[in-house]
């Protein structure tokens, strides 16, 4: 009976508390933080965690305004400037490969924590780069930094919070990102007119790291990572920080997860340590999620965002504003940003994935009229070339905002317990990839197009190609517990095409 496993499960999370010495706390990076309301402490996670962000955010949006100061006192070509912007993605590959072993030996929120120590390697070398070489070496470790944090975040969140809030709080991460991209144009703003001012906004990373890694030994690992390791007791223990431990639904829940993590421990008593990939290609069900997530976070990317932010001073500057003004500009882009997240995060669990995943039709839009934007005399019509553009820009932003936060809740929630972290590792490659392939060769399509709003306009033509795949493919897991999901992506891609059709018809009344 359930009472009678939770004496026992009792009696191993004592024995576990017993064991936990200062020192022990002090390994582990963590001091226990309780709160009687349960739910303080799961906001807590969510929100700390995916404060993480905000140094993701920070370092994309920081090198538009760095850049031209940047490119001035170290006498970069455009070969190099290109490089110094697009090399932090290429670390973010590399991070997110380090990702998965990162997160299986030492733990979710240990993972995080390791991030952080890149962050501030990598934020001190570009503050005091002397040369092209040294920028190059700073930007590619905190790249490295992005990676680990990127996939780590949204399972630590995932694998922690109860199911009716965590697509709220994964999306949390997505609104920091944005919010950190805030805070770079605004520290952008700050240091520009302030000689070698350059030097800080690249640097500023290390107050947000430091702030970051303290904040993290105060918060518990995650309760399935614990569970997925065997430590039973300590699981619970987590849990009943988390959980209202008397409640039946939460115990049947931590029932079910230990009885999926003895399936796991028990297929992994007789694979090899390979065999999780193999899982993940050859099992129906992982690889429906492994390619849907894929997907999506492609989508994302491929629509060009990485390579607007990184540009965004430059792209005002194109249309019609002064170097001084495109700086202070580029806030309307990060604003934009910023405020479409809200949404995403407030109703994220009350209307579903499928309807924050059809806001890429709105990526369309809005460049076709970024692109429109260009089209005018920036002389002769720049009135009206600026309120086209700025109307585009504000329209990708904001709907960009709402759909990035799926990038990171649907694959933190789509993989099963074994291939949880080798997914997400996939997944935040690709993210890392197509970011680093779009923002590298931004300035060759520009040049190939023969203008900027064409080379904005193919990125839109990808967004409508995602807008048809979601319609069709794109499964809804609200309200799911992450065992429920597993139901989900056992049914084909075209069962769940047909539901979509058939759920699409009754909304607009053809059935």
């Amino acid at each position: 009976s359930i009472e009678t496993d939770f004496i026992e499960i009792e009696q191993l999370a004592q024995q576990a508390s017993r064991k936990r010495t200062f020192w022990q706390k002090l390994l582990d990076c963590e001091f226990e933080l309780e709160f009687k309301d349960k739910k303080h402490m799961v906001w807590l996670l969510g929100a700390f965690a995916s404060a993480a962000g905000i140094l993701s955010g920070v370092d994309q949006s920081i090198i538009s305004g760095a850049s031209i100061g940047m490119n001035t006192a170290l006498k970069l070509t455009d070969h190099q400037s290109s490089l110094v912007s697009s090399l932090m993605p290429l670390g973010a590959m590399a991070g997110s490969m380090m990702m998965t072993p990162l997160s299986e030996y030492f733990g979710r929120k240990k993972a995080i924590v390791i991030s952080c120590l890149w962050y501030s390697l990598g934020a001190g070398l570009c503050a005091g780069a002397n040369s092209h070489e040294m920028m190059f070496a700073g930007r590619f470790i905190l790249g490295i930094g992005v990676g680990i944090e990127g996939g780590s975040v949204g399972i630590y969140i995932a694998e922690s919070v109860p199911a009716h809030v965590r697509g709220n709080l994964v999306s949390m991460y997505q609104f920091n990102i944005a919010l950190g991209e805030v805070f770079g144009f605004a520290i952008a703003a700050i240091f520009y007119d302030i000689h070698g001012g350059w030097r800080y906004m690249v640097g500023s990373s290390l107050v947000f790291s430091t702030i970051l890694f303290i904040g993290l030994l105060f918060l518990p690992e995650s309760p399935r990572y614990l569970m997925y390791k065997g430590k039973v007791g300590e699981s619970y223990n987590v849990w009943k920080r988390l959980r209202n431990a008397d409640d039946e639904s939460s115990k049947v829940e931590f029932l079910e997860m230990r009885h999926n993590a003895i399936i796991d421990e028990d297929r992994r008593a007789h694979e090899s340590k390979f065999q999780v990939w193999m899982d993940l290609f050859t099992i129906p069900r992982n690889r429906r999620a492994l390619f849907y997530a894929v997907l999506m976070v492609s989508f994302g990317q491929l629509t060009g965002i990485n390579a607007v932010m990184y540009y965004l001073s430059t792209l005002m500057h194109k249309i019609g504003f002064n170097i001084r003004a495109s700086v202070f500009m580029s806030l309307v882009g990060g604003g934009s940003l910023l405020i479409g997240t809200i949404p995403a995060i407030l109703w994220m669990d009350r209307f579903g994935r499928r309807v924050w995943g059809m806001n890429i039709i709105g990526f369309f839009i809005g460049l076709v009229l970024v692109g429109v934007g260009y089209r005018f005399n920036s002389v002769t019509q720049k009135e009206a070339a600026l309120g086209v553009y700025l109307t585009g820009l504000i329209l990708y932003m904001s709907f960009f905002g709402a759909y990035a936060c799926l990038t990171w809740v649907l694959p933190a929630e789509s993989f099963s317990l074994s291939t949880r972290s080798v997914g997400m590792t996939i997944c935040s490659t690709f993210l890392y990839l197509w970011s680093f392939t779009v923002t590298y060769n931004f300035t060759k399509m520009q040049n190939a197009f023969t203008y900027t709003g064409l080379t904005l306009g193919f990125y839109g033509g990808i967004a409508f190609i995602g807008f048809i795949y979601q319609i069709l493919f794109m499964p809804e897991t609200k309200d799911k517990t992450l065992e429920e999901i597993d139901d989900i992506f056992s049914k084909s891609s075209f069962q769940v095409a047909r539901e979509n059709i058939s759920n699409v018809k009754r909304f607009w009344g053809f059935s």
